[in-house]
């Protein structure tokens, strides 16, 4: 895709580096020389320009484009004048950058397509990997419910899945288990080979490396812990 990102500060150029790292086309625009001059190499296009200006706004590929992001957080003013203009001139996909709540609802009124608030939601997911620990993988897919992928804990090594009761004493949904097995690679040296067992029977042994992935709540997982 071909995205136009309006704002290079430390947000808009980590994330323009970072699309055109998975081989997306990023246009990137900001008024600061030296801002353009840092990942003038590192993105396809690159424009300086006041986008406060519609004249220098509408000067830009907005139809060679498949999304603009108004990535402008410092400057409340520039953020919400930009967004309007962008409306002015008919584009219809915006995304746009929010540091407070004033600003979310002013920029709700524009209609945009996307409201992103990056320092919330870091706060939320450090919330989040405090709360269940950093040593898990999580996904989250509602409110209350992930899916949770984390290594066996030491006290159920040995026993069945069965013995266990990992699912009928603390309500969990085992989707899978992963378990490392040595394989020789093409030299001869063995090396750890992460398998997937995705039919799980009771009466599979758990090892020392097996992970288990699994649905559950936040609660679910904490009193199982807790319990252990």
């Amino acid at each position: 895709m071909r995205y136009l990102i309006i704002g290079l500060g430390i947000y808009g150029s980590n994330l323009a580096t970072d699309l055109t790292a998975m081989g997306h086309e990023v246009i990137g625009a900001d008024i600061n020389p030296i801002t353009i001059e840092n990942i003038k190499d590192k993105i396809s296009t690159v424009y300086t320009l006041d986008s406060t200006e519609e004249p220098a706004i509408a000067a830009l590929p907005l139809k060679a484009v498949d999304l603009v992001i108004v990535a402008i957080g410092e400057n409340f003013g520039a953020s919400v004048k930009t967004v309007a203009i962008l409306r002015k001139l008919g584009v219809k996909a915006i995304y746009a950058r929010a540091v407070d709540n004033i600003h979310q609802t002013i920029l709700e009124g524009f209609k945009v397509d996307r409201i992103l608030i990056p320092e919330q939601r870091a706060a939320r997911e450090l919330t989040r990997e405090l709360a269940i620990g950093p040593q898990i993988d999580a996904m989250r897919i509602d409110r209350d419910t992930y899916i949770l992928k984390f290594k066996v804990p030491p006290i159920f090594v040995g026993l069945s899945l069965g013995d266990a009761e990992i699912e009928k004493r603390y309500g969990m949904k085992i989707i899978v288990l992963s378990r490392p097995v040595m394989q020789r690679n093409m030299i001869g040296i063995q090396t750890p080979i992460i398998k997937v067992k995705q039919d799980v029977a009771a009466d599979t042994i758990l090892e020392k490396d097996d992970e288990l992935t699994v649905l559950a709540t936040q609660k679910q997982f904490k009193e199982m812990f807790r319990s252990l």
